[in-house]
């Protein structure tokens, strides 16, 4: 068919025939072939391009229907972008143009390898067929690239171009095509063919297209069948064979080879001598990258894969028949690494049909007749399919990961192979040079156990265990000489392990015929007894396996043949050939024994001479065949033999090491310089003398820490001497810290390079499991030994000393395996060790060598590149807190604060939780039998980008927590149960998710387990932490019945339910089921697992189905991750030491203290307090603008709507303000359990401001009304006083003198002020004084004692009285007792208020010590402590009740009544009554009279300035007095002849100058408070931080009475404190700041008043309007901002000229802004608002509440922060507060959060009998139960500084010694004011 792409461009594009037929009519012959080679991501594909619209790799050519629209010209394109066998170019029609297309940027690498490539495939001579194509994006210039390009002498610059990657651009590709068109010219018209490709190469194989027919000869693997041929000098001979037929043909010197295969049946051809031989160097280069390619391995030949490449979490591993050829590669090494031995198995899907599978037959589609169909079945000759490409041998694939990976990788998948059960390699020919390799250093880890059989007794079994690279055993080397039909490695699978393939062989599934990479290569095995009868040998013995023809691989062959202990030959036949009669009489002639396996003989094993054996393979079965050459071997090993030990390889000549590459021997140097000088010791010493910090200093650290959460006695002391103690082992640990090994260690970590170092590491693990395995393996027997002996014992009841004997042994055996385990692990843990000593100790080494502040960096680099990382101590059972922290952070420096998943595992000791982990993630956790995992290991993995945007994961990181056993065998019984308990506890509340590890079905086991976990997320739950689980339960036998594991589930849903409801009576928890715990789905979080192991060790492989099992799970815990948020490293961090800290005090739940919770709170009451201050500020200045609007006569009522309107858009920005912040991804999931209580709490308070506003204004407007009477006489009064004024101004003018001008004013004035208020009752000062004594009087008190009293002044103090005995009646106790021995105390009146004593409570106890006999052992606050706690509370509520409902009067609207002081008298009196009748003792009346003095006291302040307010606002004769001043200023001006205007202006600018000051100063107030809250330290923040300045304040002050307010009346010294603050601020720190305030808001005003005085002029003027218009206008812009008064224009209607009268008053307002702005702040004092107070109502409005124990004030900034309990980050001495013991005057020293930890009680009260436990203080009432107080062994430095600088206060105030068990530790009196001052900053920081 003809392609007309002109009439329709958009038909299909037909493939151009390339044979002789493409010159018929029906098919267009192209006037140009372009062939496009190069990086496939060169240009972009797609329906614009104009050179290539499709994306198809074809080697066939196609017509551009775009290029002959272009040009009109037939040009046919071939697209090979990208195809790795570029030799599949179709040649026979010939190229005109090869376009090698390369990117800008990596133009010249890709250059160069493309160049090199088709160099190799066509010969030099095509380079003038080459265009060279440089292709960019569109806005890049190719600036550079042709000078680059320049460098190479195969480039030639005239055939050169750019052009866009989209070649979508016309000119671009006519320019291309003309060059082209020049090229072709060039070339003389000819196109590149086959021809000249064949004549250009210079090698002796033609690359026609049978060459792809030839297979490569000599391997074993590739053949069911074979056949030998041999051929003459000059002919070809080739022989048909059936199924089954063998024939050996002997060739002579120089014949040539053929071959043909049939199916299922091969033909092997032997040559001569002369002629064997292999393809050609290039030949092999090319299969070996073509390999390579189709493996998307090309580039990692020179870029090795690492480790670094499959330790993350990537997409799961493809199911087999889903993997692609590109995919096979990586998919081969996530199944190894997974544990999954069908690695080698991987069936690849079919995507070209040119690969074939050999599964699979192709069918033919042939409509042929029966006899056809016989004929094509019985035709040998090979059709197209045959030359169809075969999938990639599955050891190709194994070698080719190999040869591409690092040598780090190399070591992983080596062992991962050794655990598969597979063979390794030994001999490795490098695939470019062909040099051999022994991969030692990928061996070098791979460490073996085992037990050989004693041949002399058959019951001794000795287990051995060793690194394998160190095992001397005996080696039995195998070997092929031609070729022959059975398969040697079968027969060496099946001397090893019949069961499974060790070594691959041709039978295996996935082989094919053709292989590249295997020939030449040795591989080992070895055989590992068991010590059972069965084994089919009795010590351990090497198996190599030498792949390939070893007539072809001499070197590989001679080097095994010299190491091997036994030789054994495959030979076709024992006929002479010259090459096998040199190998075979060499061996016959050698010492060692040799054993020829002949496939032509039928005969069983012939020993021909000792040591020499011939077996016959013909007509014989494998297993008979197997077992006789075990017989064999056995016969041969049981004389002398020599050994092999794989580290002699390093000593053999022509054999390249990979271990003597420099680098690696240079971590190797610096590792053996450290295990130099363990040589020679005894390994269950060397920790004691290399690693001293970690041993006993370390363990006893660990208990006496642990014991200072159980204190007993007298505990501060126990306390101080702990501390003490622990001070001591690190300076200890500080001083021995500089051993050599630990010098030598971290400085090769500090100074070698990052490569260098992981060699190094390697090295160091490897050389210390060598030293170690051996003499662990020793121990373990002896320790299996005695335990039998000991069980033996107990088996027969025996109780004797014999037994005890025996167990004593077994526990030194104990001690001595503890002793002898040694690790890198332990190496860090000394460095944690080290570090955590020298940090204590605040010691900084000047050696750089032993620079322990870098140690933390150390280990986070290694943390980060994958290293496992010690996050508990195993054998001391506690965190390194201080450690892990400072590496946690010095990761977060180097990552960023990552979010991380945590995952943990749980579960019984070896139940193969780091077997499972390291399957799952290809970790590295240890694991071995017994108790492989000590403590907790960390490690982080990072998330791929892939699997974290297809499941769109919010983290960026795994981080897997992995843990030893529970129910460690080991731990002693006492202590097993608390030691899981802990540990559950812990890894549980760490992890995200925690995998719950079950072992085997024993439903007891499973009991104790589930019982552990259950009660650890029971904690979880009661401490607001919510982890998930999933329950793996492992070696299930039968996991593919669903109805037993259904029941199976049912079982477990049901035992974690009894588990649950038992947790929850130890937790005190309501909980029925496990769902009530956790969101827990038995359907969903169970998973049976498989058995580990395909029979029994050591020799059994890894069971499939468990790898399965294992990446299912994975699927799972990422599923469950994708619905997590995961949590960042600080986070993690701060929740390691919050539940380790909670974990050492009995009470987990209620010690458990979240830090970073806290943080997050903390932070978000600053925010609150940001929020409020916004809404305060705002309404402050509504308030200012209604106020004055209201005085100005222009609002009479407020609405509600009308304030919530005009602060909507305030709330509105702040709800918005809200939601932004309560969305923070960070926090977010913390901040939410908080955001609808800080939501209500904003809007209350929104609510609360508007209300309080309102209620405000609403008696602004109460006492508008109040003085509407004088109001309304103020225009009278106004009018008079100008016209009598303008009058007696008039009349004076020129007639009287300026001296005489103000006693005539006088006259007048008296006379006019007493014209206007006649009539008029004076409003009289009140007299508090003689009120208050009338109304106690009228009470009932004589007046002899209310003069007492008052005279006293004793009641100015009461609130801080040192002691109320003086007002205490005892007749009450004396009630109690007959006896009278009080009555002389009861009698006697102490007068001196200021005496210590407590005459009364010591009687009263006296007393109570006869009567009740308690023993001074418990605390208490005292009798007469707590009393007087009591009373002074009790006078602290009715002050405040007394000064609240005081307040509600309306004193300043209607004036101040006597009543309401006697409504205070008698509230006070009731009070008194009901307090006394809930005591034990009565009040006497002096302190009634003395309570009501008092809080008379209190509100006389204000009852006096609310009655002043209702005397200025409604007495007319002190209206008119105010007036004077200003009417005189009048009388004067018109005196002097002022026009109207002039003295309108004057009493305009006089008004306006109150109104402005006022103004001013109020809105300075609201600018102050505004300034200090945002800049001043300590108002800039939450509660706590207003704490933490104001204890900073009496620190530095050293005031003892000012702290007893403190401690007393918070809140007042509080309010002091801000009060003064404030005051510093205004007049001393920042005065000037406060005076530029001031300015600014007189300039403000200033303007207001100018605008003002412009807008109102204009108006008239525009309005023709008059005086009283102009006023209007004026007072109406004002009225927001100022008040005019009252000015009448009655006597100014004649101004006219307003332009005047506005200059006029700007020039009196000149003068006046110049004395505001010089006015003092203490003016500010005189007005409505002040900054002080502001802030203390910002401040303030917060909790108050104290600890009933210390006194400790809650420092939450909510005010009612319900249902969170109070609390404080540091509670006091209960010294501060005066408790002390009962019966006794000794002070108690203990601080709360030390006591709730300790067994001691305290009783409720001063007289109560009931003691209540300090542990269960909740239950002591409401005072206690809202109270949280954590356990903690810290203290604030604050207060014990406090306590021993007031000793001698506090023993006075309180009346109690410091003495006995109230003794001050030595240890407190250590600390300084200075440090006092600076601990202050941990309560903020907490």
């Amino acid at each position: 068919m003809e392609c007309d792409p002109v009439e329709d461009p958009h038909e299909p594009q037909h493939s151009v025939t390339k044979s002789a037929s493409a010159a018929s009519n029906n098919t267009v012959i192209p006037e140009l072939t372009l062939l496009l080679t190069g990086d496939r991501n060169s240009i972009e594909i797609g329906t614009k391009n104009i050179l290539l619209d499709h994306d198809e790799q074809r080697n066939v050519e196609q017509f551009s229907a775009k290029l002959y629209d272009l040009c009109g010209r037939h040009i046919s394109v071939i697209n090979m972008l990208g195809h790795p066998n570029i030799d599949r170019v179709p040649l026979n029609q010939g190229i005109h143009a090869f376009l090698l297309l390369v990117p800008y940027g990596r133009h010249n690498s890709h250059y160069k390898s493309r160049v090199q490539l088709l160099e190799k495939t066509f010969g030099r001579g095509f380079l003038s067929y080459v265009m060279t194509v440089v292709t960019h994006e569109s806005n890049e210039k190719c600036e550079g690239a042709l000078a680059d390009l320049k460098a190479n002498s195969s480039f030639a610059e005239k055939r050169y171009h750019t052009c866009t990657r989209t070649m979508t651009d016309e000119k671009e590709i006519v320019s291309l095509l003309e060059k082209i068109d020049v090229m072709v010219s060039e070339n003389d018209h000819q196109s590149y063919s086959r021809l000249m490709c064949v004549q250009n190469k210079d090698q002796k194989e033609h690359l026609d297209h049978n060459s792809y027919k030839e297979e490569r000869v000599g391997t074993e693997e590739e053949m069911e069948i074979s056949t030998e041929v041999t051929s003459g000098p000059s002919e070809t001979k080739s022989k048909e064979e059936e199924i089954e037929i063998s024939t050996d043909v002997t060739s002579g010197p120089s014949e040539t080879k053929g071959k043909e295969e049939e199916i299922e049946i091969s033909t092997e051809v032997t040559s001569g001598p002369s002629e064997i031989k292999g393809k050609g160097t290039v030949d092999v280069e090319k299969e070996i990258e073509t390999l390579l390619s189709r493996l998307h391995l090309q580039d990692k030949l020179q870029q090795k894969l690492s480790p670094a490449d499959f330790l993350k979490i990537g997409p799961p591993v493809k199911p087999s028949n889903d993997t692609c050829e590109k995919e096979l590669a990586y998919t081969f090494l996530q199944k190894l690494l997974a544990l999954d031995y069908r690695a080698r198995h991987i069936l690849v899907k079919q995507e070209s049909p040119e690969v074939s599978h050999p599964q699979s037959a192709p069918v033919s589609d042939s409509t042929d007749t029966d006899d056809s169909d016989s004929d094509e079945f019985f035709n040998t000759d090979e059709d197209s399919d045959q030359s169809k490409q075969t999938h990639a041998h599955p050891m190709d694939v194994q070698m080719a990961v190999f040869h591409c990976s690092d040598s780090f990788l190399k070591q992983d998948m080596i062992k991962k192979l050794s655990q598969c059960q597979y063979a390794l390699p030994l001999l490795v020919p490098d695939p470019v040079t062909m040099d051999i390799e022994c991969p030692l250093w990928t061996l070098r880890q791979i460490i073996k156990t085992w037990k050989v059989t004693e041949i002399k007794d058959k019951d001794t079994i000795t287990m051995k265990s060793m690194p394998i690279c160190k095992a001397e055993t005996p080696m039995v080397s195998f070997f092929r000489l031609g070729s022959l039909s059975q398969s040697k490695s079968h027969l060496m699978n099946t001397l090893i392990n019949d069961r499974h393939s060790t070594f691959f062989h041709r039978n295996c599934k996935g082989s094919t015929k053709s292989r590249h990479l295997m020939d030449g290569v040795a591989e080992i095995a070895w055989y590992f007894p068991a010590g059972n009868p069965n084994d089919s040998f009795t010590d351990c013995i090497a198996f190599c396996n030498l792949h390939g023809d070893a007539l072809t691989t001499e070197k590989q062959r001679e080097i095994l043949i010299d190491k091997s202990s036994v030789n054994v030959i495959f030979v076709p036949t024992l006929g002479r050939t010259q090459k096998n009669t040199a190998v075979l009489s060499a061996l016959h002639k050698s010492t060692k024994p040799l054993i020829i396996l002949v496939a032509d003989k039928d005969c069983g094993g012939v020993e021909k001479k000792p040591g020499k054996y011939i077996v016959g393979l013909k007509e014989r079965s494998q297993s008979d065949v197997a077992e006789e050459l075990k017989m064999i071997i056995k016969k041969t090993l049981s004389g002398p033999h020599t050994s092999f030990q794989l580290e002699s390889m390093s000593k053999v000549s022509g054999v390249r090491v990979d271990e003597d590459d420099p680098v690696c021997q240079k971590g190797k140097s610096a590792a053996m310089k450290i295990l130099n000088l363990l040589q020679g010791m005894d390994i269950s010493k060397i920790k004691h003398k290399f690693l001293p910090c970690q041993g006993n200093l370390w363990h006893e650290w660990c208990r006496i820490k642990k014991e200072l959460y159980h204190l007993q006695g007298n505990i501060e002391k126990e306390k101080s001497q702990k501390e003490q103690a622990l001070t001591q082992i690190r300076q200890e640990q500080c001083s021995v810290s500089h051993t050599e090994l630990m010098k030598s260690f971290t400085e090769s970590l500090l100074s070698l390079p990052s490569t260098d170092k992981e060699y190094f590491l390697k090295w160091m693990q490897i050389l210390i499991d060598a030293l170690s395995t051996d003499d662990l393996a020793s121990i373990l027997q002896s320790y299996d030994e005695k335990w039998s002996e000991v069980l033996a014992l107990k088996r027969k009841h025996d109780k004797s000393p014999l037994l005890d004997s025996k167990q004593n042994e077994l526990e030194q055996i104990s001690k001595k395996l503890q002793s002898a385990t040694f690790g890198l692990e332990h190496i860090f843990r000394e460095m944690g060790q080290i570090y955590e000593a020298h940090k204590s100790q605040k010691k900084q080494t000047h050696n750089r060598q032993t620079d322990w502040s870098k140690y933390p960096e150390l280990a986070a680099d290694l943390m980060i590149s994958g290293h496992p990382m010690e996050l508990m101590d195993g054998d001391a059972g506690y965190a390194p807190l201080t450690w892990i922290s400072s590496v946690l952070e010095e990761v977060i420096r180097k990552l960023g604060d990552q979010t991380v998943f945590v995952l943990s595992v749980l579960g019984v000791q070896s139940s193969g939780k780091s077997t499972m982990l390291n399957a799952m993630f290809g970790l590295q956790f240890a694991v071995s039998a017994g108790r492989c995992t000590k403590g907790a290991f960390m490690q982080l993995i990072k998330v791929s980008e892939e699997i974290r945007n297809y499941l769109k994961l919010k983290f960026n990181y795994f981080l897997v927590v992995d843990t030893e056993g529970l129910r460690a065998l080991e731990l002693a019984s006492n202590t097993t149960t608390h030691h899981d308990n802990e540990l559950a506890t812990f890894v549980v509340g760490l992890g995200n998710i925690t995998l719950i590890n079950i072992f085997g079905e024993n439903p007891a086991e499973m009991q104790d387990v589930l019982q552990i976990v259950v009660q650890a997320f029971m904690r979880m739950k009661k401490v607001k932490l919510s982890p998930s689980c999933v329950f793996v339960h492992q070696n299930v036998s039968d996991i593919g019945a669903t109805e037993k594991n259904m029941d199976g589930k049912r079982r477990l849903q049901e035992k974690l339910d009894d588990m649950a409801q038992l947790a929850a009576k130890e937790e005190v928890c309501d909980v029925k089921c496990f769902s009530d715990v956790i969101a827990f789905d038995v359907q969903k979080d169970v998973k049976y697992f498989s058995q580990l192991w395909e029979g029994s060790p050591p020799m059994a492989p890894p069971n499939p189905r468990y790898s399965e099992n294992v990446q299912e799970l994975k699927h799972i815990i990422l599923s469950k991750a994708s619905q997590s948020s995961g949590i960042t490293l600080s986070y993690f961090k701060s929740k390691i030491q919050d539940l380790w800290n909670a974990l050492m005090n009995e009470q987990f739940v209620f010690s458990f203290k979240n830090t970073l919770e806290i943080a997050v709170y903390r932070k978000l009451e600053v925010q609150y307090a940001t929020w409020t201050w916004t809404l305060r500020s705002n309404m402050l200045t509504i308030e200012n603008q209604l106020y004055t609007r209201i005085e100005n006569g222009k609002l009479d009522r407020v609405e509600n709507s009308y304030l919530f309107t005009e602060m909507s858009k305030t709330f509105e920005e702040i709800k918005k303000d809200m939601n932004l912040y309560f969305e923070d991804k960070r926090d977010k999931d913390m901040l939410v359990q908080w955001r609808g209580r800080f939501e209500q709490k904003i809007k209350e308070f929104h609510e609360e401001q508007v209300k309080g506003v309102k209620k405000t204004l609403d008696e602004v407007i109460q006492q508008k009304k109040a003085r509407k009477e004088l109001d309304d006489k103020k225009t009278e009064f106004e009018n008079k006083l100008l016209q009598k004024s303008k009058e007696l101004a008039h009349r004076l003018k020129d007639k009287a003198k300026e001296e005489e001008l103000k006693s005539q004013f006088n006259t007048v004035w008296g006379e006019l002020v007493r014209e206007l208020s006649a009539g008029i009752k004076p409003i009289e000062d009140i007299n508090l004084k003689e009120d208050q004594k009338s109304v106690l009087n009228e009470l009932g008190f004589e007046w002899g004692l209310i003069k007492e009293c008052k005279d006293s002044n004793r009641y100015q103090d009461l609130l801080n009285l040192q002691s109320y005995s003086d007002y205490v009646n005892q007749k009450k106790q004396r009630d109690l007792s007959e006896e009278s021995h009080q009555s002389h105390e009861s009698k006697k009146e102490n007068k001196d208020t200021g005496k210590q004593g407590t005459n009364v409570f010591k009687s009263a106890f006296n007393y109570f010590k006869q009567v009740t006999g308690i023993s001074p052992t418990t605390q208490q606050k005292g009798n007469s402590d707590l009393s007087h706690e009591q009373i002074r509370s009790f006078i602290s509520q009715v002050e405040q009740q007394s000064l609240k409902k005081i307040q509600t009067k309306p004193v300043a609207t209607r004036g101040y009544r006597s009543t309401y002081l006697q409504e205070m008298a008698q509230n006070v009196q009731t009070k008194v009554t009901e307090f006394e009748s809930q005591k034990p003792y009565a009040l006497r009346k002096e302190f009634t009279v003395d309570l009501s003095l008092y809080v008379f006291d209190r509100a006389g302040r204000w009852l006096s300035q609310s009655h002043e307010t209702y005397r200025k606002n409604n007495d007319a004769l002190t209206y008119l007095e105010s007036k004077k001043d200003q009417y005189y200023s009048i009388f004067r001006s018109f005196w002097k002849g002022n026009s109207s205007a002039v003295v309108f202006g004057e009493m305009i600018c006089e008004n306006l100058k109150v109104s402005a000051v006022e103004a001013v100063c109020n809105k300075t107030a609201i600018d102050l408070a505004g300034e200090m809250r945002c800049s001043f330290p300590a108002f800039s923040g939450n509660r706590l931080n207003l704490e933490k300045h104001v204890l900073k304040s009496l620190a530095e002050k050293e005031d003892f009475k000012s702290f007893i307010t403190y401690i007393r009346d918070p809140r007042s010294q509080a309010e002091y404190f801000i009060k003064d603050e404030v005051h510093k601020y205004m007049f001393k720190e920042q005065s000037h700041k406060a005076q530029n305030i001031l300015k600014n808001n007189v300039d403000d005003i200033s303007e207001f008043v100018s605008k003002a005085l412009f807008t109102a002029t204009q108006e008239v003027k525009t309005q023709k309007g008059g005086t009283d218009m102009w006023m209007e206008q004026f007072s109406s812009l004002l009225k927001d901002k100022l008040t005019l008064g009252t000015i009448s224009c009655q006597n100014f209607r004649d101004i006219n000229n307003f332009d005047f009268l506005k200059e006029e008053i700007e020039k009196g307002l000149v003068p006046i802004k110049t004395e505001m702005s010089r006015l003092s702040l203490d003016k500010m004092k005189d007005f409505r608002l002040q900054p002080d107070q502001i802030l203390i109502d910002q401040l303030c409005r917060c909790c108050w509440v104290t600890c009933p124990f210390c006194a400790a004030v809650c420092t939450n900034t909510l005010e009612d922060h319900s249902p969170d309990d109070h609390n404080v980050p540091f509670h006091r001495s209960a010294s501060v507060n005066g408790w002390h013991y009962r019966n006794t005057v000794e002070m108690s020293v203990y601080f709360c959060t030390t006591n709730v930890s300790s067994t001691n009680s305290f009783y409720l009260d001063g007289v109560s009998e009931v003691s209540v436990p300090f542990k269960q203080y909740r239950t002591a009432g409401p005072r206690f139960a809202n109270w949280r107080i954590t356990p903690d062994e810290s203290k604030l430095t604050y207060w014990t500084w406090f306590v021993c600088r007031f000793q001698q206060e506090l023993e006075n105030y309180y009346g109690w010694k410091f003495e006995g068990r109230g003794e001050i530790p030595s240890q407190w009196r250590t600390h300084t004011k200075q440090q006092a001052i600076e601990s202050l900053d941990e309560m903020y920081s907490e």
